[in-house]
């Protein structure tokens, strides 16, 4: 019994790094509340893009053109959260 569950653990583990590498926005243990956040903002903007009737609805609510919702859509992929924040290491070597 405990060596089945250490084997789906195992298993899971594996998944889970294959998962991460696969696809970008999955995220690891390092990232940070920035980086997580462009990502979804990235993901989100990236499906209203790519599922017609959604860029449709967005761009009858705000009365815009679909080709003018779109292009705001992707303009927003550049930096969908703003700039970066800077990082303490960078603020230090600024200051010096």
């Amino acid at each position: 019994k405990n060596y089945k569950m250490a084997a789906d653990r195992y298993s899971f583990n594996k998944s889970w790094e294959y998962i991460q590498n696969k696809h970008v926005g999955t995220g690891h243990s390092d990232i940070t509340k920035f980086e997580w956040a462009s990502n979804m903002h990235r993901d989100t903007n990236s499906t209203l893009i790519g599922h017609y009737d959604l860029t449709t609805y967005i761009a009858i609510a705000q009365g815009e053109s679909i080709g003018r919702v779109r292009y705001q859509l992707l303009e927003k992929m550049l930096q969908p959260c703003g700039p970066p924040p800077v990082k303490q290491e960078e603020d230090e070597d600024a200051e010096r």
